[in-house]
């Protein structure tokens, strides 16, 4: 969305209309839809995991593992194993 008009998100993902909300407004119209939730798992935003073994250090392990400059490094040694497998 980021340099976009809600008009040109919109066309991008195929929708009618677009609503920002923070998590909690997300977590009360799930409820209003089934008042009977307890806990909502909002862990993607709030970094609240329900299996409580979640730490700070492996959440920032999985993200230097998944950053631009790991990607950058695999795809160059997927490339250097391609090549030498075709004998180039």
């Amino acid at each position: 969305a980021y340099n976009r008009t809600e008009e040109e998100v919109c066309e991008i993902i195929g929708a009618d209309w677009l609503i920002y909300q923070d998590v909690e407004d997300l977590i009360n119209a799930a409820r209003a839809g089934n008042p009977e939730i307890k806990e909502f798992d909002a862990s993607c935003f709030n970094g609240k995991y329900v299996t409580g073994d979640v730490s700070d250090d492996y959440l920032n392990q999985i993200s230097i593992l998944r950053n631009d400059d790991a990607k950058s490094k695999r795809e160059t040694n997927e490339e250097m194993i391609l090549d030498l497998s075709n004998g180039v």
